[in-house]
């Protein structure tokens, strides 16, 4: 990398300012926003979990979900937390082709994932779950599956976007080892919250 890259880097880590907390405002923002956005996360899986304990069965979910496949999306969506991590490291050492390199692993374990899940979504709307029905007896399991999983999808895909338009700027030379961070939070944030949604839905 030319001396000229890595006192960018050192640039743009000298002007984020700093909050009263002692660190910069961007992160303090970001972290505002998913504390904020985990208590909404909270919200609609304890709705869930009160929705579920209340009604007098449940459908099986060996019946209805394909677990295997499950099981990847879950290894798919940990293992680009780990591409992730590695991005933000070789961001902090001004590595710029190596945290691209580390960028797009990320984008594709989570395109992936939303490909498994559009996946998993079309074939339970072919058996015929709707939002108010479906074949299983319970008629409330759609409302909650669609409601939570497609809001966890949608910050999935929010997450791609933001991950490919930082990889573009670190690949122009405009993005900044806190820029990579913070877009690392978020990722790391929206795989965290997947891991409660796996346990819920699919394990217990």
């Amino acid at each position: 990398m030319s001396d000229a890259s890595v006192t960018h880097f050192a640039i743009g880590a000298q002007e984020v300012e700093e909050s009263p907390l002692g660190v910069s405002w961007q992160k303090l923002m970001m972290w505002i926003f998913i504390v904020s956005d985990g208590l909404l996360f909270a919200g609609l899986l304890s709705g869930y979990a009160f929705v579920r304990i209340a009604s007098p069965a449940w459908p099986n979910q060996a019946e209805v979900f394909h677990l295997s496949m499950i099981a990847f999306m879950t290894f798919l969506l940990i293992s680009s937390s780990a591409t992730m991590a590695s991005a933000v490291a070789a961001a902090g050492r001004a590595d710029r082709g190596a945290t691209v390199r580390f960028l797009i692993f990320t984008i594709l374990g989570g395109l992936g994932f939303l490909g498994m899940q559009a996946y998993e979504w079309t074939t339970l709307i072919q058996e015929g779950a709707q939002l108010s029905s479906n074949p299983w007896g319970v008629p409330v399991f759609g409302a909650v599956f669609f409601t939570i999983t497609g809001f966890h999808g949608s910050h999935v895909l929010s997450g791609v976007v933001i991950l490919a338009i930082t990889a573009w700027r670190m690949a122009a030379g405009k993005s900044t080892a806190a820029g990579i961070e913070l877009a690392g939070l978020y990722w790391h944030f929206v795989d965290l919250v997947w891991v409660f949604i796996f346990t819920l839905f699919y394990l217990i």
